[in-house]
């Protein structure tokens, strides 16, 4: 005995999902059950007394789970196309914490004091405090 792609039994496996929301409510899917009730919802070809059925249903289970690892994967590789991997994502946060910094200290000048530009770029000066060498503090 051997399944086709589209035998009955192969379109049965496949469907389990689809049956099980229409069964419970639109909102619910496979993530919220627990492993054995999982396993009941497969039961019937997974503990079949005929190998080939078992051994079938198995082929179909993982095939299911190769295309949603695919699916889940090529979501992932655009995503990281697009905006980057972690040390990127960090990258871009700390420059754009450090502008705002910038911005922020160069918009509050004390009242009454007139901030230099600076001779090169023309751009506001900001005040710093050197931390080490003969001019700290």
């Amino acid at each position: 005995m051997q399944w086709a792609s589209s035998s009955a039994e192969a379109s049965a496996v496949r469907e389990v999902p689809q049956r099980l929301k229409r069964d419970r409510s639109a909102q619910s899917d496979l993530t919220e059950l627990t492993d054995q009730e999982r396993w009941v919802l497969y039961a019937f070809w997974l503990e079949h007394e005929s190998a080939e059925v078992r051994a079938n249903a198995i082929i179909c289970l993982i095939h299911q789970a190769n295309y949603l690892l695919d699916r889940q994967i090529a979501v992932l590789k655009a995503a990281f196309v697009e905006d980057g991997g972690y040390s990127e994502q960090l990258a871009a946060a700390r420059l754009a914490e450090r502008e705002r910094m910038r911005r922020e200290i160069s918009r509050q000048p004390e009242p009454g004091t007139v901030i230099p530009s600076c001779p090169q770029c023309g751009g506001p000066m900001v005040l710093r405090t050197a931390r080490a060498g003969k001019n700290e503090g």
